[in-house]
C-alpha cells in the first residue's frame, strides 16, 4: 500500500507542477529589501491550484517591475538574474511542463519526473524559488554622533593645523548595487521577506566608524567643519572609499547620498579657532596698526570719563603706557606700507612674457616687438582653464575624448567649439592644421 500511495502521490504532484506558472511581486515598501516571489493562482477559475509553491516549471513567466531585480534560486544556487523591467521567460528549468517545449517531449519528461519522485516517496525532492530585491534608493536613514568625532581643521592662510571634536547628525541613503552579493552574504534563503530593520543597526555602526577617516579626507581639502553641509557629495564619495570593502565588495551596497543637518564644535574649540585667526591677522602690520589705533581710541574715551584721577593724570598714564610698549601706530602703518610694497615687487607680473623680454603683455601680440602670444600647451576646459593632465585643475572635469581640440598657434585665438574650428583663423588668417591641436 505504501508503494501504491507513493506512486499516486508522485503522479499527482508531478502533474500538478506540470502547468506553466506566473510569478509576480506586489509593490515593495521602502522598509523591505528582499521578498519572495508569489505564484499567482486564481482559485475561482484556475486549474493550477495544487502545484508546489517552491517548484518553477519550464516556460514559466516572472514579471519584473521598475526598481526591482529578480533572481531564481534552484536548490540553493542562484541560476538566473534579471533587473530589466518586463516579462522574463524561464525556459531552463529542471522541472518539465507538458505545455511548453512540445507536447510529446513534455509528456515524456513528466513521466520521467514521476519516476524520480517515486523514489522519494512521492515528494518533489527539489526547491526552486523566485526572490525580488529592492534596487531603489533606500532613504531616510538617520544617524547622529553619540560621542564627538575628531575633525582636523586646516587653514593654510594662517598655517593652522589643529584637531578638534565635532558632533553632527542628519540622514543618509544607500542602494543595493549587486543583488547577488546581497542575497548570498546578507539575506540568503529568507522565508517571506527581509526588512531594512534587520541590517540598519549594523550599517549605521559601520557608517559612524567610517565617518572619521571620511572627515579626514574632507579636511585635507581645506574645507571647514562649518561648511560640511555644502559638501555632502564629497562626503558620500569619501564614505564609499572607506566602506568599499565592507559594503560594496562584501554586501553589494553603496552610499548614495549623505545629508548633514547640523555640525557643532565645543564652545572651547570654536573660541580657540577664533582667537588663533584673530591673532594671525596681526602678522599684517597695517592690521596691527588699526587694532592699536582702536585700542588707543577706547583708552582715550575711558580716560576722558575718568573723574576720580582726573583727565590729565589719565592721559599721562596712557602716554606712559604707549611709550613703554616701544612702538606706536605710525610705525606700524609704515611697516604695513613696506610689506605691501615688497609683496607687490615679488608678485609675478600680470599677463604673458614675450621672447624679447617684454613682460605684462595682456593682448594677443607683444607691445614691444609685435610677436604673437605663444600658444599654451595642454587642453582648454569648458570653464576656461588650460590644463595638461587628464582632469581640469579648476573644476575637476575630465579631459574630452574623441575629436582633437584646436587653438590657433599664431595668435592664440580659440573657437567656441574647440573640436570644430573654422578653416582659417578669423584673427590672423592662419589655416588650422595639426600644429594647432592642443588636446
Amino acid at each position: 500500500m505504501g508503494l501504491i500511495s507513493a506512486a499516486m502521490g508522485a503522479a499527482s504532484s508531478a502533474l500538478a507542477d506540470a502547468w506553466r506558472d506566473y510569478f509576480y511581486c506586489e509593490a515593495m515598501s521602502p522598509d523591505v529589501l528582499v521578498v519572495k516571489g508569489a505564484k499567482r493562482v486564481n482559485k475561482s477559475h484556475s486549474s493550477n491550484t495544487k502545484g508546489d509553491q517552491n517548484i518553477i516549471s519550464n516556460g514559466s513567466i516572472v514579471a519584473v517591475n521598475e526598481g526591482q531585480c529578480m533572481i531564481i534560486v534552484d536548490q540553493g544556487k542562484v541560476v538566473e538574474l534579471c533587473a530589466e523591467p518586463g516579462e522574463f521567460l524561464y525556459d531552463e528549468s529542471t522541472e518539465p511542463s507538458i505545455f511548453y517545449g512540445g507536447l510529446g517531449q513534455g509528456i515524456k519528461d513528466t513521466f520521467a519526473q514521476i519516476g524520480k519522485r517515486l523514489t522519494f516517496g512521492g515528494d518533489t525532492a527539489k526547491d526552486q524559488r523566485v526572490y525580488y530585491i529592492n534596487t531603489k534608493e533606500i532613504i531616510g536613514n538617520k544617524y547622529g554622533t553619540v560621542n564627538p568625532v575628531p575633525f582636523r581643521v586646516v587653514d593654510r592662510n594662517i598655517n593652522l593645523d589643529v584637531d578638534i571634536s565635532i558632533r553632527c547628525h542628519g540622514e543618509y541613503s544607500y542602494k543595493i548595487v549587486d543583488p547577488i552579493l546581497f542575497y548570498t552574504n546578507v539575506c540568503a534563503n529568507v522565508k517571506e521577506k527581509y526588512e531594512r530593520s534587520e541590517i540598519d543597526g549594523q550599517l549605521k555602526s559601520e557608517l559612524m566608524t567610517a565617518l572619521q577617516p571620511a572627515f579626514a579626507k574632507i579636511s585635507e581639502k581645506g574645507i571647514r567643519y562649518s561648511a560640511l553641509p555644502g559638501h555632502t557629495t564629497e562626503i558620500a564619495d569619501a564614505l564609499n572609499d572607506v566602506l568599499s570593502k565592507k559594503w560594496g565588495e562584501l554586501r553589494g551596497v553603496e552610499v548614495v547620498s549623505f545629508g548633514v543637518n547640523s555640525v557643532t564644535a565645543s564652545p572651547e574649540d570654536e573660541q580657540m579657532i577664533k582667537d588663533l585667526q584673530k591673532t594671525a591677522t596681526m602678522k599684517d602690520a597695517s592690521m596691527g596698526a588699526a587694532a592699536l589705533t582702536a585700542a588707543q581710541a577706547e583708552a582715550m574715551k575711558a580716560a576722558a570719563s575718568n573723574t576720580a584721577a582726573g583727565p590729565v593724570m589719565a592721559f599721562a598714564g596712557m602716554n606712559m603706557a604707549q611709550q613703554a610698549g616701544g612702538i606706536n601706530a605710525n610705525q606700524l602703518y609704515a611697516m604695513g606700507q613696506q610689506q605691501a610694497a615688497q609683496a607687490q615687487a615679488a608678485a609675478p607680473a600680470a599677463g604673458w612674457t614675450c621672447s624679447c623680454g617684454k613682460t605684462g603683455n595682456t593682448g594677443r601680440f607683444c607691445g614691444d616687438c609685435g610677436a604673437p602670444k605663444p600658444a599654451e600647451d595642454g587642453w582648454t576646459c569648458s570653464c576656461g582653464t588650460v590644463n595638461k593632465g587628464k582632469f581640469c585643475s579648476n573644476c575637476g572635469a575630465k579631459k574630452p575624448a574623441g575629436a582633437p581640440l584646436y587653438k590657433c598657434d599664431k595668435c592664440g585665438w580659440e573657437p567656441e567649439d574647440p573640436a570644430n574650428p573654422p578653416k582659417f583663423c578669423p584673427e590672423c588668417g592662419d589655416r588650422f592644421d595639426d600644429s594647432d591641436v592642443v588636446g
